[in-house]
């Protein structure tokens, strides 16, 4: 059972008349622990704890005691203080250098100084509110508790010091003191000595709480210990002394301003610092979150405008990125990812530097486009979802990316450092995973939907906020980098415009008026980006110097035959491809004749096909398989003997080690595909052929992984739950605790507080009984994995060794095996 008061009678609601009375310094209803405190709560509010705290659902605690005992374990209680605003820790900071229990206003008076804050006085109902939701206060404004392990983790000592820079207390510090020393302190002060050392510490803290007499005391010192004691009064408290301290060191350890903790210590007693510090905990309380202010802004139409164009840039790079691995991506490595030579030449194939690459390499992971083979040879390659992905509208691919991005938690800006072990974090290698990253990206948009649209944000003013909202010192360089990175990435992908948020981009956030969906959001936004996009093209501009020009993004069967048929030579608003010998060479390869090339440009060309161009058609179809090559190990056959004798001749052709089988046919000890790149290397145009003797058409054979699911993020912590099962989980604790605390007759043969215990007779003759009275029993239970617990149950039926009965700590109709059932105990005739 968890308790934050020194020990107290058990925590059972209607316990026996021995328990002890209230201490008249505390009214009756003041609850005396936490499981007490959330007994009076309403079922709203057990469900707005455990919504804040999810880590105390998993098991459901069987009653209210056992969910206080786990809202106090320090694993839980570190969880929930690293998750509160700044604000509000500082005000369970103070509640641990208060006095326990403490009051509403000596709470306000620590964070307000003796001048008081209008602010501090504004915002505090609302921290001490959050901190009575999370558990982690308890008790009523007059009465005010910190949950004992957060004040353990909080109050100030010697290997931990409080964020607040204070020390201890005067009686804390003089605990291992003797009498004889801190009479002297006492009258030293200018106090009367006292019979007993307690009264003098009291006598003493009396004295440094006290304002009037506490200034006129400093007012007596020396310059030199007034200017140690500044030196100590914002913290840290301690400082080193010698054997033989200097004059105005002893007038300050004569008077109990500096008091010993360790030979050669001594601290500044909280009670004196708090008046140097004009009773205020805090140097600089902090209740109001800092703004985000905008740098400059923008109409929103150019916004939207520009995140549009990076929208369709964005699909661009994933498409060529894809199409780059379409046979067949790069090598996995033996410990997972991408080597840093495969990452570079990615990065060259998309004419983007290293770290951009890695991040749209990381997208298309994330989304589920790209993944590994799991071959013995294992590569990455594209997977069955990216054909899918190719075949929906452009808004619609770009929402796929855009969800994919916000909830992912790898995070690409990691790559190229090193673990906690120094080891190189690779692309799509293992240890990327930040779980703070979907919910820091998430943050980030919200605080720029916030400012005015157009606006774009200050980056210092925007991590400012975000420090001030999460202010653990182990998470602050983490969220401020994945904050960088993310406005660098929202800008990449779209979600942005010059720095501000656009307005397909503000729909991905959730919206808690209308929860909606992560698809539906997508979908939402790729409505409104809709109408942004360029619309695809059915033609391009040929010109004389053997390119061809797309003024815009083509349609994709136009694009797919165009990058056969030429090489792209230039990206950007306009698509440059140039028609090489290779290039047409490589059309007529796929099973493309001269008359389908001619007719191809013609029918998609708003210019007339230029006459180099139709030649550059002409001659190499004309050459184009006029040598046949097959599998000997190869041969080459061609009718013409003349341009046979020109091969044997050429001195570029040994290597193939040629000979002559018949006047037209040519033998060679390399393979059919080594003589094919080697002839035509020589400037011939060679075709291959079947056994038959027929043409090979060849085309690029797209690899596809089997179907992969898209990672899944990884949680940071335990899942959030929904409202059904928290509804479900605050029903069990409910009934569980009034199966525990429900009161009962004594059973005189079982320990207080322990399971009843009966024989068998006894508990059949009680069960018996129960069915015809109707009564409710209470019983101990030991279900078949061998758990044991306490129910409240209303027996209907009791026949074949089973107990069929209405469990109250359920809600539901059960049944029960009588051999299962430890002891039953009639409920008090009160209940």
């Amino acid at each position: 059972m968890s308790t934050d008061e020194p020990p107290q009678p058990p925590d059972r609601a209607g316990a026996s008349a021995s328990a002890p009375a209230p201490s008249p310094s505390r009214p009756a209803d003041t609850p005396r622990s936490l499981a007490e405190a959330l007994r009076t709560r309403e079922d709203n509010a057990l469900a707005v704890l455990l919504h804040a705290r999810p880590d105390l659902l998993n098991p459901v605690p069987t009653d209210l005691t056992q969910l206080a005992t786990r809202a106090g374990t320090r694993a839980s209680v570190v969880r929930a203080l690293e998750r509160l605003d700044r604000f509000a820790q500082q005000v369970a900071q103070t509640l641990a250098v208060a006095p326990e229990p403490t009051t509403y206003d000596e709470v306000l008076g620590l964070l307000a100084g003796d001048d008081g804050d209008p602010a501090v006085a504004k915002a505090l109902p609302g921290a001490l509110g959050a901190l009575h939701e999370q558990a982690l206060v308890w008790g009523p404004d007059d009465r005010l508790r910190l949950v004992r392990t957060a004040r353990e983790l909080l109050a100030p000592g010697p290997q931990h010091p409080s964020p607040t820079g204070l020390g201890p207390t005067v009686a804390e510090a003089t605990a291992g003191m003797s009498p004889t020393r801190v009479q002297g302190i006492v009258a030293a002060a200018g106090l009367p000595t006292t019979h007993d050392p307690v009264s003098a510490v009291e006598s003493l803290t009396a004295l440094f709480t006290d304002r009037a007499r506490m200034s006129a005391l400093l007012d007596e010192a020396p310059a030199e210990s007034v200017e140690v004691l500044s030196r100590l009064v914002w913290g840290p408290p301690y400082g080193q002394v010698t054997a033989d301290p200097a004059r105005h060191l002893r007038w300050l350890l004569d008077r109990g301003l500096l008091l010993p903790t360790a030979p050669g210590t001594v601290v500044l007693p909280r009670e004196a610092a708090l008046h140097l510090r004009a009773g205020r905990a805090h140097r600089a309380p902090e209740p109001t979150p800092p703004p985000v202010v905008a740098a400059r802004e923008h109409r929103p139409q150019v916004v939207d405008a520009t995140a549009a164009g990076q929208a369709y840039t964005a699909l661009a790079t994933v498409e060529e990125l894809l199409k780059e691995w379409d046979e067949g991506g790069p090598a996995v490595l033996r410990a997972g990812g991408l080597s840093v030579r495969d990452l570079k030449r990615t990065a060259v194939a998309l004419d983007l530097p290293e770290p951009l690459a890695a991040f749209w390499v990381e997208l298309a992971y994330a989304a589920g486009l790209v993944a590994s083979d799991g071959e013995a040879d294992e590569r990455y390659a594209a997977t069955p979802a990216y054909d899918e992905w190719q075949e929906l509208p452009a808004p619609e691919r770009w929402a796929v990316l855009a969800t994919a991005w916000l909830s992912a938690t790898r995070t690409a800006g990691l790559i190229g450092g090193r673990d906690g072990k120094d080891r190189t974090l690779s692309a799509l290698g293992p240890h990327l995973d930040r779980s703070a990253a979907p919910e820091v990206r998430r943050r980030v948009l919200a605080l720029l939907a916030g400012l005015p649209e157009g606006a774009e944000p200050d980056a210092d003013s925007l991590l400012a906020r975000l420090r001030w909202e999460r202010p653990s010192p182990a998470a602050q360089d983490l969220r401020s980098r994945i904050a960088r990175w993310t406005l660098n990435e929202a800008e990449l992908l779209g979600v942005t415009g010059r720095g501000a948020l656009s307005q397909h981009g503000r729909v991905l956030l959730d919206d808690d008026a209308a929860p909606t969906t992560a698809q539906a959001r997508g979908a939402a936004a790729a409505r409104l980006l809709a109408p942004l996009l360029p619309q695809p093209l059915d033609h391009v501009l040929l010109q004389a110097d053997l390119t061809a020009v797309a003024p815009g993004p083509l349609e994709r069967p136009l694009a797919e035959a165009l990058s056969v048929l030429a090489d792209v030579e230039s990206k950007g608003g306009a698509t440059v491809y140039r028609f090489t010998p290779g290039s047409v060479r490589r059309a007529l390869d796929a099973g493309q004749s001269a008359s389908d090339l001619h007719a191809f440009l013609a029918a998609h060309s708003r210019t007339p096909v230029p006459q180099p161009l139709a030649y550059l058609i002409d001659d190499v179809a004309r050459r184009h398989g006029h040598l046949r090559i097959g599998a000997a190990s190869a041969y080459v056959r061609c009718d013409d003997e003349a341009l046979l004798n020109e091969i044997l001749a050429d001195k570029r052709s040994q290597g193939l080690r040629l000979r002559r089988l018949a006047p037209t046919v040519l033998a060679a000890q390399a393979d059919p595909g080594t003589l094919l790149e080697g002839l035509r290397s020589m400037g011939f145009a060679p075709a291959a052929e079947s056994p038959e003797g027929d043409v090979l058409i060849t085309r690029a054979h797209a690899h596809r992984t089997p179907p992969r699911s898209a990672p899944e993020p990884v949680p940071d912590g335990p899942p959030l739950p929904d409202d059904t099962l928290v509804a479900a989980a605050v029903r069990a604790i409910r009934a569980g605790d009034l199966a525990s605390t429900a009161p009962r007759k004594e059973v005189h043969e079982t320990p207080s507080g322990s399971l009843p215990r009966t024989t068998p007779a006894e508990t059949l003759a009680t069960m018996q009984a129960a069915v015809m009275t109707g009564e409710a029993v209470w019983i101990g239970y030991v279900n078949a994995e061998g758990a044991a617990s306490q129910r409240v149950i209303a027996p209907v039926r009791v026949e074949g060794g089973f107990v069929t009965a209405y469990d109250h700590t359920a809600d539901e109709v059960r049944t029960f095996a009588l051999h299962r059932i430890t002891g039953v105990a009639e409920l008090a005739d009160d209940e």
